[in-house]
């Protein structure tokens, strides 16, 4: 069968023939050759580079100046300060120091009542006590008076005694109590007191009875009565029992 598109025609174009020939569009076939543009070269105008080129010195500037510093001083170092509070700030309040003052307070009311009571009971006892202690340092008379006797101290005796009992006393002379007192004591010749019955003070006067007996004879007693009177703050015997 022969080639209806003719002999000179490629099968390519007998193929885009056939497909025209059925309506649809012919392909376009594009060159790649033809895309690419030919190289451009520039040329400097005419009269650029007939000369030769020209140097621009720049203006010289001032050589910079180099400024010594001075090295900075050592810093110290700086402690740190307390700062004082402001005189007008309130103040805190201890609560210690409260409660402490709540048992101070409540300390010295209690002995502010202790000394009333004190005080109190020293007025109320106060007739009372002076007659009973009076009446002690009189039973203490005696008993003093009673151990001179029975040692012979006639110092003690003089001392102890007042009125005529005295004077009896200082009348002795020292040597010749010395050897009297000897003589009574080796006879057992003296008084004895054995008890202090009964005691009367009446102002700076006393009566004292007392049961008494020889030393020779401690069986046989009897009661005598003593006077006393209060003189250079102390009792003293005025008159003694007789032997």
């Amino acid at each position: 069968m022969s080639n209806p598109q003719g002999p000179d025609q490629p099968d390519d174009v007998a193929d885009d023939a056939t497909d025209t020939a059925e309506g649809e569009p012919a392909t376009e076939v594009i060159s790649t050759e033809s895309a690419q543009e030919p190289e451009r070269r520039f040329t400097a105008p005419s009269g650029f580079d007939a000369g030769s080129t020209t140097r621009i010195n720049t203006p010289s500037e001032p050589v910079t100046e180099v400024m010594e510093t001075a090295a900075a001083p050592a810093v110290k170092p700086v402690p740190p300060q307390v700062i004082p509070p402001r005189g007008d700030a309130p103040k805190a309040v201890s609560t210690k120091r409260r409660s402490w003052g709540w048992v101070i307070a409540l300390i010295l009311v209690i002995a502010a009542l202790v000394a009333v009571a004190v005080l109190g009971t020293l007025l109320l006892t106060r007739d009372s006590e002076p007659q009973a202690s009076q009446e002690d340092h009189v039973r203490k008379t005696i008993e003093n008076y009673d151990a001179a006797i029975a040692k012979g101290d006639l110092a003690t005796l003089r001392g102890i005694t007042c009125g005529k009992a005295r004077d009896d006393y200082v009348a002795y002379n020292d040597k010749v109590w010395s050897d009297t007192h000897a003589r009574v004591a080796a006879a057992k010749r003296y008084p004895v007191i054995a008890s202090i019955d009964q005691v009367v003070v009446n102002g700076d006067h006393a009566e004292a009875n007392v049961t008494t007996f020889m030393a020779y004879a401690p069986q046989t007693r009897s009661t005598r009565s003593l006077d006393l009177e209060f003189r250079d703050d102390q009792w003293k015997i005025c008159q003694a029992p007789d032997s």
